[in-house]
């Protein structure tokens, strides 16, 4: 009954993990031409699986990450770290990045940046990240069991849970604009907060998922208040006919 519980739990916090990897996917993706992006987002969590599953296999090796590495002002440096640091840096660049382009990017800009995207770029940079959470993710897990069959499960199932979320995810992503902006915004939170847990500054994932959940239910009551006047306005005109 414990396996099982631990079970149960070690995917839920897989896909709660996951998630970050769905919405830069899911934005990485939306450069690529339309045909290409079910395809990427499909090939992008499937790397992210295997790369769990091969992180897996060499724990000793992930547990070593863990080990000083240097001393920077009093702050142990370890690999783990420096991937950490390594990621939110990349994380941080791709999403001001993006976030510039529809800010202040004219339409021209706008289609000649979507052009750089070649599908083979797509996926390097989702392997990139992909290898940030999933330290990340494997470390979670050996520190919870101890049994590889339960990481192992754990991994598979949850890839595959965020396999079905990925797509209405990210139609609904790249449906609404705002909330574009806002899992952009996410990212960036995200990236400032591995910089941080590489610096040995731990921000407590609870406080971010709040402020994320936050915001989002703040931008669907928005989005709601948005419809309901369309709607008005549209019963004002045809009540003026």
């Amino acid at each position: 009954m414990e396996q099982i519980i631990a079970l149960l739990t070690l995917i839920l916090l897989e896909v709660v993990l996951g998630i970050d990897n769905i919405i830069f996917i899911s934005i990485v993706t939306s450069r690529l031409p339309e045909s290409q992006q079910k395809k990427g987002r499909r090939i992008g969590l499937l790397l992210a699986m295997i790369m769990r599953l091969l992180l897996l296999t060499i724990i000793s090796f992930i547990l070593k990450l863990e080990g000083t590495l240097f001393t920077i002002s009093s702050n142990e440096i370890s690999g783990k770290d420096i991937i950490l640091i390594l990621g939110g840096l990349f994380l941080l660049y791709k999403s001001a990045t993006e976030i510039y382009h529809k800010m202040e990017g004219d339409e021209q800009h706008a289609v000649d940046t979507s052009k750089v995207y070649s599908f083979g770029s797509a996926i390097g940079q989702i392997l990139i990240l992909d290898l940030v959470f999933s330290v990340d993710s494997i470390i979670t897990a050996v520190g919870m069991v101890d049994e590889l069959w339960i990481m192992y499960t754990a991994v598979v199932v949850s890839v595959g849970v965020m396999l079905l979320a990925a797509e209405p995810i990210s139609k609904f992503v790249n449906t609404h604009p705002a909330f574009k902006m806002l899992a952009l915004s996410f990212l960036l939170l995200i990236g400032v907060s591995l910089i941080a847990e590489g610096l040995a500054f731990h921000i407590p994932k609870g406080y971010i998922y709040f402020s994320m959940a936050f915001a989002l239910l703040v931008d669907v009551f928005q989005m709601r208040m948005n419809r309901r006047k369309v709607k008005r306005d549209k019963k004002v005109e045809r009540a003026k006919v």
